[in-house]
Order: structure tokens, then sequence, then C-alpha cells
């Protein structure tokens, strides 16, 4: 699968467009799509860290017509199966452009200012889903809130138990490019507050125009480190008690490891989301940064380190928030997109009833045996007239690939799948699983839950399920009793 990115980092957007496209490039790559960066090389630009982990880069000129840039820039590996889009500039008439060269569009958007022609709109943040309602077309699917949050896997695999409160280190970050150097006023806040005993971590980006400044001031402040770029971000948090920054997208990875935070806002754009997070619970807001002293920003450090009960309130709020696997569901949606579901039908009888007798299809069924033509005849017929079992055929390109079966209960449904023999092993399972579970949430809106049951030795079909977003809550264990006499 071919996967095109539009986003931009520079002095003046900073880089979160592009780092959060890289997360979810990420792991698409680590699927096998292969990923490619459209980029204007502009000062501030990522194009260095993009190459370094293993994608392509197109540079589009500095400046022009930015619809025609891009087409330009896709044509020659056309058709790409999608297109994501993350930037301010660009929106439906954008969109329109490049839908010869594109299966299907992402649009990446959180302030839902402009129209889209996408297939998919991602908004992680926590506000109001309603405000797309006028801006995408009827058929676009919106993927909204923090559980789709774009975060680095070390952030899921680095969430520990809950604090305890106490603040002994905190952590100073204001974006990659911060350029209205908010973090010298945060370092200056410090300064005025006074407590030698207080561990400080300063990270900025590589293109940040204070670098000297901010090594100056980290310097004569005791306690501080400044770090450069950093790859570990998960690990400083970790090691921190409370955050000082920006609410941009380093709020989800905060909340994603439960770390208290005090926030400004950089940008216009971030005001909504940081009341809303404020609201939530999960951080104390102070405003915009243009508004905001190093002496308030003191005052205010100084309140919050001797509140250590709302710091334990902050912590638990962000982490119920984000679970950390929001750019593994997106990135499944995306690697589902090409495969179709349609309900089986009559004539779907016999290819059914090969495929789940063959030997690869029963060496992990939870029964095992073989079916005669008339049982299994009678079962495809009761499947069909039940309303409340979906009997589901997943095509790609228009051929058959696999089976889907929902038993619907109470608004849960236990899943069964196989793929048609001989397409095992190249990552279907997890395709067809995301593909039914969108399929689900168009037809079938009753289905609030859904549970399987695998066999302990199906460890491909157990890796599926997980990689899918499912949860093991259960072991299910046996024993044979055998005749003694």
């Amino acid at each position: 699968m071919k996967i095109a990115f539009r986003a931009d980092a520079s002095l003046s957007v900073g880089s979160g467009h592009v780092m959060r496209c890289l997360t979810l490039a990420d792991v698409l790559l680590s699927h096998g799509a292969v990923t490619s960066f459209l980029c204007r090389k502009v000062p501030g630009h990522l194009g260095e860290l993009i190459r370094t982990r293993g994608h392509a880069l197109i540079w589009l000129p500095e400046t022009g017509a930015d619809a025609e840039d891009s087409a330009a820039a896709l044509t020659p590996a056309a058709p790409w199966d999608w297109l994501v889009v993350d930037h301010y500039g660009l929106g439906a008439d954008w969109e329109r452009a490049q839908r010869g060269l594109a299966s299907r569009i992402l649009a990446i958007d959180d302030i839902a200012d402009r129209a889209h022609d996408c297939d998919l709109l991602l908004d992680q943040n926590l506000q109001d889903a309603g405000r797309y309602d006028a801006l995408l077309p009827k058929d676009c699917r919106p993927l909204l809130g923090p559980r789709f949050a774009l975060l680095r896997p070390q952030f899921a695999a680095a969430r520990g138990p809950a604090r305890g409160g106490r603040v002994c280190r905190i952590l100073i970050f204001f974006g990659g490019v911060d350029a209205g150097g908010e973090t010298l006023k945060a370092l200056a806040a410090l300064e005025l507050l006074a407590r030698g005993d207080l561990a400080v971590d300063v990270v900025i980006g590589q293109s940040n125009p204070h670098h000297a400044a901010i090594a100056q001031a980290c310097g004569s402040l005791p306690g501080a480190v400044l770090h450069r770029q950093v790859e570990d971000m998960a690990a400083r948090m970790s090691a921190a008690d409370l955050f000082l920054g920006a609410a941009g997208a380093s709020s989800w990875e905060r909340c994603c490891l439960g770390l208290p935070a005090l926030v400004l806002a950089t940008a216009d754009n971030q005001i909504d989301q940081s009341t809303a997070l404020a609201q939530a619970g999960a951080q104390a807001y102070l405003g915009s940064a243009a508004t905001v002293t190093a002496e308030r920003l003191a005052r205010a450090l100084a309140g919050l380190i001797d509140l250590p009960d709302i710091l334990i309130h902050m912590a638990r709020q962000g982490a119920a928030l984000v679970d950390g696997r929001g750019a593994s569901r997106v990135a499944h949606r995306l690697l589902a997109g090409a495969i179709e579901i349609r309900r089986a039908q009559p004539g779907d009888r016999a290819n059914v009833y090969s495929w789940r007798n063959h030997p690869e299809t029963r060496r992990y069924s939870l029964d095992s045996a073989e079916i005669d033509w008339q049982t299994h005849s009678d079962w495809f017929a009761r499947v069909l007239a039940d309303p409340e079992r979906e009997l589901l055929i997943a095509e790609e390109a228009g051929r058959p690939i696999g089976v889907l079966r929902y038993d619907i209960a109470a608004g849960r449904a236990l899943v069964s799948i196989y793929l048609r023999p001989g397409l095992g092993g190249r990552g279907l399972g997890v395709r067809l699983l995301l593909a039914g579970e969108a399929w689900l949430c168009r037809e079938r809106g009753d289905v609030q839950a859904l549970e399987a049951r695998i066999r302990s030795d199906n460890t491909a079909s157990m890796a599926a399920f997980q990689a899918a977003g499912f949860a093991s809550r259960h072991a299910l264990l046996s024993k044979e009793l055998y005749d003694r006499h």
C-alpha cells in the first residue's frame, strides 16, 4: 500500500504537523506500507528527520500554488492508496484537486475552520464533534477525540501507576520551535520561584532560534538541564512530576502518562482545546502566552506545587482520556481501506463451505471437525435468516479474501473470522477485523462491544486481534478427563 503525506514544518508553523504525521507513517511503515512525504524546503523543515525514520521525501518549491505543486509531485507514483494532508492552509479545493491521484484522502484537522473533501477526517482534540457537521461530505467518516491521538508507541509502553502529587522535577517544553521565546519566560519564572530543591529538564527542538539564550539561562538556574532535539520524550515525561509548556500536541503525550500540567496557549488554535482539557480536569490553563508574565507564571507554579490533591486528580483525568494507541487505530483504518465488506448471499454457500472445511482453516478452529454439506447448508440458511447474526464476505479488488461472522446479543457481538485458504501470513487478519468494525459502525449501531474466543495455540490470530485493538480480559482453561477404569 502506497501512502503519501502532505505536511510542513517551519519556524512559523512549528513542527507539530510533521511530527504527528511521522508517528502515523512509522506505524504504517512497520506494517509494510510505502510512505512518502511532500514538504516545502523552508527554514525549520524536518527533512533529515523524515529520511532518518525511513520515509521517502519529495521537496516542493519554497513557494507556489500548492494544489498544482502537490499534484505534480504525486503524479509519477500515482495512483496512491491514501493521501494524508495535515495543513491548516489546505482544504476541500486542494483535496479535490488530488482526487485522481489518490484512491482515498485522510485530512488531519483540529480547528474546524474550513470544508474538506476527504474520506476520513481525524481530529484528536477534546471538543464538540458537531462542529464538523457542515464541513464534511456525507460519506466521510470522522475519527474524533483523544482515543485517536497520534502518539509514538513508547508513550503507551511508558504508562505506569498513578503519581503521588509531590513535585520534585519539572519538565519544560514549548514545542520544537518556540519562536515566541516562552521557554525563556518559564526559566525566568523558575528563577523567581527560587526553589533550589527542584530539578528542571528543559527540552527544545533543533530549530529553536533562542538556543544560545536558553543554554545561558539554564546554566545559571540550579538544577536545570537543557536537552536539544530529544528522542526519549516519554522517558522525560515519566521522570517528571509536573509539565510546564505549550498547549500543543504534547498535551496528549503527557495525558497518556498521567503527567499534571500547567500550560499556556502559544497559538490561537490551542485556546479552545486548552480550555476543554482544563474543564475536564486534566490540566491547569493560564491563557494565551502573550498575556502571561513570568511573575504570574511563578505564582501559578507556587500555588500548584502546594496542591498535591489537585495534581493527583489531573494525572488521573489525563490518563483516562488517552491510552496511547491512537496511531495504531488510525493506521489500521487506512490499511483496511481497500477491503470491501458485504453481507453473504445464497450464492456464497459453496465457497464458504469449501473455505471452512479446508485443513488450513480447521487447524485453529474452536471446532476443528469437518462439516458435511447438508449440515452446512442448513446452518447457512439459518444464519442468513437470523437478524441477530451477520455473516459477511470481505473482498479486495473484487476477489473474496475472507469471512466474518458476528453473533449479536444485548449490544455485544462475538466475532468469528477466517481467511480464504492460501492468504495467511500477509497481515490481512487485522485489516479484515477493522474493515468489519467499520461495517458494523455503519450498519449495526446497536453493537457497542466486540468479543472473540481464540485457541491458545493460535498465536497469529491472537496477534491480529490485539493489533486490531482487542484486549485479553479472561483466560479459559480446559482439561480432558479420561476413563480410568
